[in-house]
């Protein structure tokens, strides 16, 4: 459930009018619903009822810091993949012992920070980042407290792009290995190992694949148990899947049922790491309409949004509902709707049958919320898109659009 909706053929979120906002911020301009925000984080929370897990946001989702603030302010902790995402989730009012960082690729000096900050957990994913992480910690004079990231080879059945459960993907160590993963990592003085981790993949629209990599988590903790080591948090990740077209994932409840059964001889603490799920459907990316073309054969929509803005469409051919903000044509045809950018690829969709709308005129692409402006970029010299949050009948620009001042800085001319 999402607060986007028409009233007298003109979109709003919320009590505000998507006219207004962009009437006022310009296009393209990211918009989202506070009060979806809410509901959904609240939904998830409400639906575990015989165990309280951790909450961690998984901030790459969506990184502003008034939507990871919210989530804070909620309860919430933060999964975290980076030390920019650390630093936003410290700034945004995340505790650190709330935080736990993954990730394949974690440098020396991120470890550094998270060890200062003295985050909850890191989340380990091979043998040699084991040995460097002991080693910072014995720098700094502090323990770090890891779990390991398990791969569990778990089909998720969803893009291959946000598969992460397969043997033949880069994250987790192997099944097999990972009680001798465990033994070696407990060998470290500066090491303390109380978790485990997994995360099959995104977008996940059935239960199954998860409760089967919660079972195979379940028989490792207890031969890793046996071994002498005490596993006090299981991380299952995140990756329950939302409404894009006609997709039908499980409800929260049910996934939330799923997990309980699943964890029912589990005594330690469960942390779940939602992202898309809380943020897809609250928020939509608004252009307008540049210029239209017929060719003889096909119709395109030119947009002032491109893919630099939202690349989801080009990189994964994802689909995102497009509509218009005020109901202008009723007549509808099959055309592609395409950015600016010099690229065949820079496409939002291709042969859809879409409302024929003048210049000017603005569209709405919707379930943006989620993989939107935390993955755009600058491509083609574009100044990123500013970002609005809806609070009922109120709202606030909570990224200003970038100037062209901001597109040089930190370059330098040498002569």
């Amino acid at each position: 459930m999402n607060f986007f909706n028409y009233k007298n053929r003109e979109l709003y979120c919320e009590d505000v009018k998507i006219k207004d906002i962009a009437d006022d911020v310009g296009t393209p301009v990211y918009i989202y619903s506070k009060k979806t925000l809410k509901r959904h984080y609240a939904v998830l929370s409400n639906a575990f009822t015989s165990i309280e897990p951790l909450i961690c946001y998984s901030v790459k989702a969506n990184s502003n810091i008034a939507n990871i603030a919210l989530f804070a302010s909620m309860g919430a902790g933060a999964d975290i993949v980076s030390g920019g995402e650390l630093y936003r989730a410290l700034k945004a009012g995340i505790k650190a012992d709330r935080i736990v960082y993954s990730g394949v690729g974690k440098t020396e000096e991120e470890i550094a920070y998270a060890i200062k900050e003295n985050i909850l957990l890191f989340n380990v994913e091979s043998i040699e980042e084991i040995d460097i992480i002991n080693s910072v910690a014995k720098k700094l004079k502090k323990k770090a407290r890891v779990g390991i990231r398990i791969n569990p080879d778990i089909d998720p059945q969803t893009h291959p792009y946000i598969s992460t459960g397969l043997k033949k993907n880069k994250f987790g160590i192997d099944s097999k290995y990972a009680v001798d993963a465990y033994k070696y990592a407990s060998s470290m003085q500066y090491l303390t190992v109380n978790g485990i981790d997994m995360h099959i993949g995104s977008q996940l629209t059935t239960v199954s694949p998860i409760v089967s990599a919660i079972n195979r988590a379940m028989n490792l903790v207890q031969k890793i148990n046996q071994s002498g080591i005490n596993i006090q948090y299981m991380d299952i990740g995140g990756g329950l899947g939302i409404t894009y077209k006609d997709e039908l994932p499980p409800v929260p409840q049910k996934y939330a049922k799923a997990i309980e059964g699943a964890l029912a001889n589990f005594e330690g603490k469960l942390i779940l790491e939602p992202g898309r799920v809380l943020v897809g459907n609250a928020g939509i990316l608004v252009g307008k309409v540049l210029y239209r073309k017929y060719n003889g054969k096909k119709r395109f929509m030119i947009i002032d949004a491109a893919m630099n803005d939202l690349i989801r469409p080009s990189l994964y051919n994802a689909y995102h509902s497009i509509i218009p903000v005020k109901t202008i044509n009723t007549k509808m045809e099959k055309q592609d709707v395409v950015g600016p950018i010099c690229e065949s690829g820079d496409f939002f969709a291709k042969d859809r049958n879409l409302h024929l709308m003048d210049r000017n005129e603005l569209v709405a692409i919707m379930s943006a919320g989620a993989y939107g402006f935390s993955m755009s970029s600058n491509y083609n010299s574009r100044r990123r898109a500013a970002e609005v949050l809806v609070d009922g009948s109120r709202y606030n620009v909570i990224r200003r659009r970038e100037t062209l001042q901001d597109l040089i800085r930190g370059e330098t001319l040498i002569g």
